[in-house]
């Protein structure tokens, strides 16, 4: 892709998402590994995602990025702050690695910690939070791995693989990623 990184970590680096993406981005998103994880539900299309792109590259609320291999530029997932309360500083953090063969390598965690960043160094907010699956155990731990904090749980608010699941509301504190980052 020819837009330049927005932030680079080690394996990864994050980008605006680009028209180009729609494609692949409706390949992740169709796929029943991915979204079980998710609050997604619908079928997508590429013009559905090619919508979404526009409307979040202007979106004031929302930053929206793509996860890119730093050694090929290949698409790996998508992350993000939506709705953000810029008069109380906070947002709710996204992200999902979109191809399984790639999960389990770390990317994931290098842009969480990407987007916190982005959070608590460029854009000044105080808090992100989080709504995870019970059922997503790889996804729990490595929030927690990031800092994040168990703040309570909704009781069986999703409905998934014919039985229903409990949401993990999580959150990270600037003050407590930057005593972290000492």
């Amino acid at each position: 892709m020819a837009n330049a990184h927005y932030l680079s970590g080690e394996k990864v680096a994050l980008r605006p998402l680009e028209g180009a993406d729609a494609e692949p981005l409706t390949r992740f998103l169709n796929d029943p590994a991915v979204t079980r994880t998710l609050q997604a539900w619908r079928p997508f299309t590429v013009d559905g995602e090619r919508e979404f792109i526009t409307r979040s590259n202007a979106s004031e609320k929302d930053v929206v990025l793509g996860i890119t291999r730093l050694t090929d530029g290949a698409l790996l997932g998508v992350t993000g702050i939506h709705g953000i309360d810029w008069r109380d500083r906070h947002g709710q953090f996204g992200i999902f690695v979109g191809d399984p063969a790639e999960w389990g390598k770390g990317y994931g965690s290098e842009a969480t910690e990407l987007v916190s960043v982005l959070a608590f160094e460029r854009l000044d907010l105080q808090r992100l939070w989080l709504l995870v699956y019970d059922m997503n155990e790889r996804a729990v731990s490595a929030y927690e791995r990031a800092g994040y904090v168990r703040e309570g749980v909704m009781r069986e608010h999703v409905f998934r693989e014919g039985r229903r699941h409990d949401a993990i509301a999580m959150g990270l504190l600037a003050r407590e990623w930057r005593a972290r980052k000492r």
